[in-house]
Protein backbone atom coordinates (compact mmCIF):
# COMPACT_ATOMS: atom_id res chain seq x y z
CA UNK A 1 0.00 0.00 0.00
CA UNK A 2 1.36 3.36 -1.01
CA UNK A 3 0.73 6.61 0.77
CA UNK A 4 -0.70 9.49 -1.16
CA UNK A 5 2.15 11.99 -1.47
CA UNK A 6 -0.37 14.76 -1.05
CA UNK A 7 -1.39 13.59 2.45
CA UNK A 8 0.48 13.46 5.72
CA UNK A 9 1.21 10.04 7.36
CA UNK A 10 -1.78 10.51 9.66
CA UNK A 11 -4.12 11.02 6.71
CA UNK A 12 -4.45 14.77 7.08
CA UNK A 13 -3.60 17.06 4.16
CA UNK A 14 -0.20 18.76 4.48
CA UNK A 15 0.02 22.29 5.78
CA UNK A 16 0.31 24.89 3.04
CA UNK A 17 3.84 26.17 2.38
CA UNK A 18 4.51 29.56 3.95
CA UNK A 19 4.19 32.47 1.56
CA UNK A 20 7.51 34.08 0.58
CA UNK A 21 8.34 37.19 2.55
CA UNK A 22 7.64 40.34 0.58
CA UNK A 23 10.76 42.00 -0.86
CA UNK A 24 11.77 45.31 0.61
CA UNK A 25 12.10 48.47 -1.42
CA UNK A 26 15.88 48.23 -1.50
CA UNK A 27 15.83 44.67 -2.88
CA UNK A 28 13.27 45.63 -5.52
CA UNK A 29 15.28 48.72 -6.46
CA UNK A 30 18.44 46.70 -7.02
CA UNK A 31 16.61 44.60 -9.62
CA UNK A 32 15.60 47.62 -11.67
CA UNK A 33 17.67 49.17 -14.49
CA UNK A 34 18.02 52.24 -12.30
CA UNK A 35 20.44 50.52 -9.89
CA UNK A 36 23.47 50.21 -12.25
CA UNK A 37 22.68 53.66 -13.65
CA UNK A 38 22.80 55.21 -10.17
CA UNK A 39 26.08 53.41 -9.42
CA UNK A 40 27.55 54.75 -12.66
CA UNK A 41 26.45 58.30 -11.82
CA UNK A 42 28.51 58.24 -8.62
CA UNK A 43 31.45 56.42 -10.22
CA UNK A 44 31.62 58.94 -13.08
CA UNK A 45 31.39 61.87 -10.67
CA UNK A 46 34.24 60.45 -8.59
CA UNK A 47 36.27 59.73 -11.75
CA UNK A 48 35.82 63.32 -12.94
CA UNK A 49 37.11 64.71 -9.67
CA UNK A 50 40.02 62.28 -9.50
CA UNK A 51 40.93 62.99 -13.12
CA UNK A 52 41.06 66.74 -12.57
CA UNK A 53 42.81 66.33 -9.24
CA UNK A 54 45.53 63.98 -10.46
CA UNK A 55 46.51 66.17 -13.41
CA UNK A 56 46.33 69.39 -11.39
CA UNK A 57 48.38 67.91 -8.55
CA UNK A 58 51.19 66.77 -10.84
CA UNK A 59 51.22 69.42 -13.58
CA UNK A 60 49.74 72.72 -12.41
CA UNK A 61 52.67 73.76 -10.21
CA UNK A 62 55.72 71.60 -10.95
CA UNK A 63 58.34 71.91 -8.21
CA UNK A 64 61.87 70.49 -8.27
CA UNK A 65 62.44 67.63 -5.87
CA UNK A 66 65.61 65.93 -7.05
CA UNK A 67 67.44 67.59 -9.92
CA UNK A 68 70.66 65.76 -10.87
CA UNK A 69 73.28 68.00 -12.50
CA UNK A 70 76.98 67.70 -13.35
CA UNK A 71 79.75 70.06 -12.20
CA UNK A 72 83.27 70.36 -13.62
CA UNK A 73 86.09 72.86 -13.21
CA UNK A 74 86.77 75.08 -10.22
CA UNK A 75 83.67 74.13 -8.26
CA UNK A 76 85.72 73.91 -5.05
CA UNK A 77 86.77 77.57 -5.11
CA UNK A 78 85.06 80.02 -2.74
CA UNK A 79 83.04 81.79 -5.41
CA UNK A 80 82.12 78.52 -7.07
CA UNK A 81 80.93 77.09 -3.75
CA UNK A 82 78.91 80.25 -3.12
CA UNK A 83 77.25 79.96 -6.53
CA UNK A 84 76.33 76.30 -6.05
CA UNK A 85 75.05 76.99 -2.54
CA UNK A 86 72.95 79.89 -3.82
CA UNK A 87 71.56 77.70 -6.60
CA UNK A 88 70.58 75.04 -4.11
CA UNK A 89 68.85 77.62 -1.94
CA UNK A 90 67.02 79.11 -4.93
CA UNK A 91 65.75 75.66 -5.95
CA UNK A 92 64.81 74.53 -2.42
CA UNK A 93 67.91 72.32 -2.02
CA UNK A 94 66.69 70.07 -4.84
CA UNK A 95 69.90 70.24 -6.89
CA UNK A 96 72.02 67.08 -6.69
CA UNK A 97 75.48 67.82 -8.08
CA UNK A 98 77.71 65.05 -9.42
CA UNK A 99 81.37 65.83 -10.00
CA UNK A 100 82.91 64.77 -13.32
CA UNK A 101 86.55 64.91 -14.32
CA UNK A 102 85.94 66.57 -17.68
CA UNK A 103 83.28 68.36 -19.65
CA UNK A 104 83.16 65.50 -22.17
CA UNK A 105 82.40 63.03 -19.39
CA UNK A 106 79.65 65.30 -18.07
CA UNK A 107 78.09 65.67 -21.53
CA UNK A 108 78.18 61.89 -21.92
CA UNK A 109 76.16 61.71 -18.69
CA UNK A 110 73.63 64.08 -20.27
CA UNK A 111 73.34 61.76 -23.28
CA UNK A 112 72.80 58.83 -20.93
CA UNK A 113 70.08 60.90 -19.20
CA UNK A 114 71.81 60.68 -15.83
CA UNK A 115 71.98 64.47 -15.41
CA UNK A 116 69.93 67.37 -16.76
CA UNK A 117 72.63 70.01 -17.11
CA UNK A 118 76.34 70.71 -16.78
CA UNK A 119 77.84 73.54 -14.72
CA UNK A 120 81.39 74.25 -15.83
CA UNK A 121 83.00 76.71 -13.40
CA UNK A 122 85.90 78.70 -14.84
CA UNK A 123 88.31 81.42 -13.67
CA UNK A 124 88.25 80.26 -10.06
CA UNK A 125 84.49 80.22 -10.06
CA UNK A 126 83.99 83.72 -11.45
CA UNK A 127 82.36 82.46 -14.63
CA UNK A 128 79.91 79.60 -15.14
CA UNK A 129 79.10 77.96 -18.46
CA UNK A 130 75.76 76.19 -18.09
CA UNK A 131 74.92 73.54 -20.67
CA UNK A 132 71.24 72.64 -20.54
CA UNK A 133 69.46 69.96 -22.54
CA UNK A 134 65.93 70.89 -23.57
CA UNK A 135 65.52 67.43 -25.03
CA UNK A 136 66.09 65.95 -21.56
CA UNK A 137 63.17 67.99 -20.24
CA UNK A 138 62.14 71.43 -21.43
CA UNK A 139 60.59 72.33 -18.06
CA UNK A 140 63.84 71.49 -16.26
CA UNK A 141 65.92 73.41 -18.83
CA UNK A 142 63.69 76.48 -18.39
CA UNK A 143 64.01 76.24 -14.63
CA UNK A 144 67.83 76.15 -14.79
CA UNK A 145 67.93 78.94 -17.41
CA UNK A 146 65.94 81.19 -15.09
CA UNK A 147 67.55 80.29 -11.78
CA UNK A 148 71.26 80.18 -12.69
CA UNK A 149 71.64 83.78 -14.03
CA UNK A 150 69.68 85.16 -11.07
CA UNK A 151 71.95 83.33 -8.62
CA UNK A 152 74.98 84.46 -10.61
CA UNK A 153 73.99 88.12 -10.25
CA UNK A 154 73.51 87.65 -6.52
CA UNK A 155 76.92 85.99 -6.04
CA UNK A 156 78.97 88.05 -8.50
CA UNK A 157 79.34 85.23 -11.03
CA UNK A 158 78.72 85.65 -14.76
CA UNK A 159 76.60 82.88 -16.24
CA UNK A 160 76.45 81.85 -19.89
CA UNK A 161 73.68 79.45 -20.88
CA UNK A 162 73.54 77.33 -24.01
CA UNK A 163 71.38 74.44 -25.13
CA UNK A 164 73.49 71.45 -26.14
CA UNK A 165 70.54 69.24 -27.12
CA UNK A 166 67.60 71.37 -28.25
CA UNK A 167 64.12 70.18 -29.11
CA UNK A 168 63.08 69.71 -32.72
CA UNK A 169 61.58 72.72 -34.50
CA UNK A 170 58.18 71.06 -34.86
CA UNK A 171 57.98 70.35 -31.13
CA UNK A 172 59.12 73.55 -29.36
CA UNK A 173 57.47 72.62 -26.04
CA UNK A 174 58.56 68.99 -26.04
CA UNK A 175 55.01 67.67 -25.73
CA UNK A 176 54.64 65.73 -28.98
CA UNK A 177 56.12 62.55 -27.52
CA UNK A 178 53.68 62.77 -24.61
CA UNK A 179 50.77 63.17 -27.02
CA UNK A 180 51.67 60.22 -29.26
CA UNK A 181 52.26 58.01 -26.23
CA UNK A 182 48.94 59.13 -24.76
CA UNK A 183 47.22 58.25 -28.04
CA UNK A 184 48.79 54.78 -28.02
CA UNK A 185 47.72 54.14 -24.42
CA UNK A 186 44.11 55.31 -24.85
CA UNK A 187 43.47 53.70 -28.24
CA UNK A 188 45.15 50.57 -26.92
CA UNK A 189 42.58 49.91 -24.20
CA UNK A 190 39.66 51.44 -26.14
CA UNK A 191 40.43 48.95 -28.90
CA UNK A 192 40.22 46.10 -26.39
CA UNK A 193 36.89 47.49 -25.15
CA UNK A 194 35.54 47.55 -28.70
CA UNK A 195 36.66 43.97 -29.29
CA UNK A 196 34.84 42.90 -26.14
CA UNK A 197 31.66 44.65 -27.35
CA UNK A 198 31.63 44.00 -31.09
CA UNK A 199 33.69 40.80 -31.34
CA UNK A 200 32.65 38.95 -28.22
CA UNK A 201 32.84 35.55 -29.92
CA UNK A 202 36.62 35.69 -30.43
CA UNK A 203 38.49 32.82 -28.82
CA UNK A 204 41.30 33.77 -26.39
CA UNK A 205 44.05 33.20 -28.96
CA UNK A 206 42.11 35.17 -31.58
CA UNK A 207 41.57 38.02 -29.12
CA UNK A 208 45.30 38.28 -28.43
CA UNK A 209 46.07 38.10 -32.16
CA UNK A 210 43.60 40.86 -33.08
CA UNK A 211 44.90 43.03 -30.23
CA UNK A 212 48.40 42.66 -31.70
CA UNK A 213 47.03 43.42 -35.19
CA UNK A 214 45.35 46.72 -34.29
CA UNK A 215 48.37 47.66 -32.18
CA UNK A 216 50.74 47.23 -35.13
CA UNK A 217 48.45 49.11 -37.52
CA UNK A 218 47.60 51.81 -34.98
CA UNK A 219 51.23 52.40 -34.06
CA UNK A 220 52.08 52.79 -37.74
CA UNK A 221 49.21 55.27 -38.20
CA UNK A 222 50.31 57.43 -35.24
CA UNK A 223 53.92 57.57 -36.39
CA UNK A 224 52.97 58.26 -40.01
CA UNK A 225 50.63 61.13 -39.13
CA UNK A 226 53.04 62.82 -36.71
CA UNK A 227 56.14 62.39 -38.89
CA UNK A 228 55.11 62.15 -42.54
CA UNK A 229 51.86 64.14 -42.55
CA UNK A 230 52.40 66.85 -39.91
CA UNK A 231 56.19 66.91 -39.73
CA UNK A 232 56.01 67.63 -35.99
CA UNK A 233 58.74 65.11 -35.16
CA UNK A 234 61.51 63.55 -37.18
CA UNK A 235 61.11 60.03 -35.85
CA UNK A 236 63.41 57.03 -36.16
CA UNK A 237 60.38 55.55 -37.86
CA UNK A 238 60.67 51.81 -37.35
CA UNK A 239 61.79 52.10 -33.72
CA UNK A 240 59.11 54.66 -32.87
CA UNK A 241 56.45 52.61 -34.67
CA UNK A 242 57.33 49.47 -32.72
CA UNK A 243 57.39 51.35 -29.40
CA UNK A 244 53.90 52.71 -30.11
CA UNK A 245 52.66 49.27 -31.17
CA UNK A 246 54.15 47.68 -28.04
CA UNK A 247 52.44 50.35 -25.93
CA UNK A 248 49.06 49.77 -27.59
CA UNK A 249 49.34 46.01 -27.17
CA UNK A 250 50.31 46.27 -23.48
CA UNK A 251 47.47 48.73 -22.85
CA UNK A 252 44.92 46.59 -24.70
CA UNK A 253 45.91 43.41 -22.92
CA UNK A 254 45.84 45.20 -19.56
CA UNK A 255 42.15 45.98 -20.12
CA UNK A 256 41.55 42.41 -21.28
CA UNK A 257 43.16 41.14 -18.06
CA UNK A 258 40.98 43.41 -15.92
CA UNK A 259 37.92 42.40 -17.98
CA UNK A 260 38.71 38.80 -17.13
CA UNK A 261 39.09 39.55 -13.43
CA UNK A 262 36.39 42.18 -12.88
CA UNK A 263 33.94 41.78 -15.75
CA UNK A 264 31.89 44.85 -16.61
CA UNK A 265 33.80 46.98 -14.05
CA UNK A 266 37.13 46.46 -15.84
CA UNK A 267 37.22 50.08 -16.96
CA UNK A 268 37.73 51.27 -13.38
CA UNK A 269 41.17 49.70 -12.74
CA UNK A 270 42.21 50.34 -16.36
CA UNK A 271 41.35 54.02 -16.10
CA UNK A 272 43.06 54.25 -12.72
CA UNK A 273 46.32 52.66 -13.84
CA UNK A 274 46.60 54.21 -17.29
CA UNK A 275 44.95 57.63 -17.01
CA UNK A 276 44.68 58.76 -13.39
CA UNK A 277 48.11 57.50 -12.33
CA UNK A 278 50.09 56.54 -15.43
CA UNK A 279 49.80 59.55 -17.72
CA UNK A 280 50.40 62.36 -15.18
CA UNK A 281 53.45 60.52 -13.80
CA UNK A 282 54.87 59.50 -17.18
CA UNK A 283 57.30 62.43 -17.38
CA UNK A 284 55.97 63.44 -20.77
CA UNK A 285 54.26 66.71 -19.89
CA UNK A 286 56.34 67.48 -16.79
CA UNK A 287 59.83 66.02 -16.38
CA UNK A 288 60.18 63.52 -13.57
CA UNK A 289 62.50 65.73 -11.38
CA UNK A 290 59.59 68.20 -11.12
CA UNK A 291 57.01 65.57 -10.19
CA UNK A 292 56.22 64.56 -6.60
CA UNK A 293 58.93 62.08 -5.69
CA UNK A 294 56.70 59.01 -5.32
CA UNK A 295 54.98 59.64 -8.66
CA UNK A 296 58.30 60.13 -10.39
CA UNK A 297 59.29 56.60 -9.31
CA UNK A 298 55.93 54.90 -9.82
CA UNK A 299 55.44 56.39 -13.27
CA UNK A 300 58.49 54.65 -14.69
CA UNK A 301 56.94 51.25 -13.86
CA UNK A 302 53.64 51.89 -15.67
CA UNK A 303 53.02 51.55 -19.43
CA UNK A 304 52.56 55.30 -20.13
CA UNK A 305 55.85 56.20 -18.42
CA UNK A 306 57.72 53.32 -20.05
CA UNK A 307 56.40 54.37 -23.46
CA UNK A 308 57.42 58.02 -22.98
CA UNK A 309 60.88 57.01 -21.76
CA UNK A 310 61.54 54.66 -24.66
CA UNK A 311 60.19 57.09 -27.26
CA UNK A 312 62.03 60.04 -25.77
CA UNK A 313 65.35 58.22 -25.92
CA UNK A 314 64.70 56.96 -29.45
CA UNK A 315 63.98 60.47 -30.77
CA UNK A 316 66.55 62.59 -28.91
CA UNK A 317 69.25 60.25 -27.62
CA UNK A 318 69.95 57.83 -30.45
CA UNK A 319 72.45 55.17 -29.48
CA UNK A 320 71.68 55.51 -25.77
CA UNK A 321 68.50 53.43 -25.58
CA UNK A 322 67.85 51.60 -22.30
CA UNK A 323 66.31 48.17 -21.79
CA UNK A 324 64.27 49.16 -18.73
CA UNK A 325 61.21 50.74 -20.44
CA UNK A 326 60.93 47.78 -22.82
CA UNK A 327 61.09 45.37 -19.90
CA UNK A 328 58.28 47.30 -18.21
CA UNK A 329 56.07 47.11 -21.30
CA UNK A 330 56.94 43.43 -21.77
CA UNK A 331 56.13 42.72 -18.14
CA UNK A 332 52.68 44.28 -18.36
CA UNK A 333 51.95 42.54 -21.66
CA UNK A 334 53.13 39.10 -20.50
CA UNK A 335 51.38 39.24 -17.12
CA UNK A 336 48.16 40.44 -18.75
CA UNK A 337 48.27 37.69 -21.39
CA UNK A 338 49.04 35.06 -18.75
CA UNK A 339 46.21 36.12 -16.44
CA UNK A 340 43.78 36.28 -19.37
CA UNK A 341 44.84 32.85 -20.62
CA UNK A 342 44.77 31.11 -17.24
CA UNK A 343 41.33 32.49 -16.34
CA UNK A 344 39.98 32.74 -19.89
CA UNK A 345 36.82 30.87 -18.86
CA UNK A 346 35.89 33.94 -16.79
CA UNK A 347 36.16 36.35 -19.71
CA UNK A 348 32.70 37.49 -20.87
CA UNK A 349 33.54 36.72 -24.51
CA UNK A 350 34.50 33.57 -26.40
CA UNK A 351 32.57 30.86 -28.19
CA UNK A 352 32.19 27.13 -28.16
CA UNK A 353 34.09 25.31 -30.90
CA UNK A 354 32.07 23.06 -33.20
CA UNK A 355 33.30 20.77 -35.93
CA UNK A 356 33.23 22.76 -39.16
CA UNK A 357 31.06 20.19 -40.95
CA UNK A 358 28.16 20.46 -38.53
CA UNK A 359 25.39 23.03 -38.61
CA UNK A 360 24.66 24.97 -35.41
CA UNK A 361 21.66 22.72 -34.61
CA UNK A 362 23.63 19.54 -35.24
CA UNK A 363 21.42 18.61 -38.21
CA UNK A 364 22.06 18.38 -41.91
CA UNK A 365 21.82 21.05 -44.55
Amino acid sequence: MHENPETAPDGRPPAPAPAPAPEGRWARFRKTPWWPAVVLVFILAAAAGLFAGSYTYTMANPTPHQLPTAVVGSYDQARGRAFLAGLGEALNSSVRTHVYGSRDAALAAVEDQKVFGVFELRDNGRHVLLDVSSASGSSVAELLEQAAPAVGRATGVTVTVRDVNPLQDGDPRGLAIFYISLAAVIIGFVGAIQLSVHARALTPLERIAFTAAYALLGGFAIAAVVDWLLGALDLPFVESWLILAFTMFASGMTFTMFNTLFGRWAMLPTWGVMILLGNPSSGGAVSWPLLPSALGVIGQWLPPGASVNAQHTAVYFAGHQHAFPFLVLAGWALVSCAVFWIWRHRHPGGREHRPPDLAPDGGGA
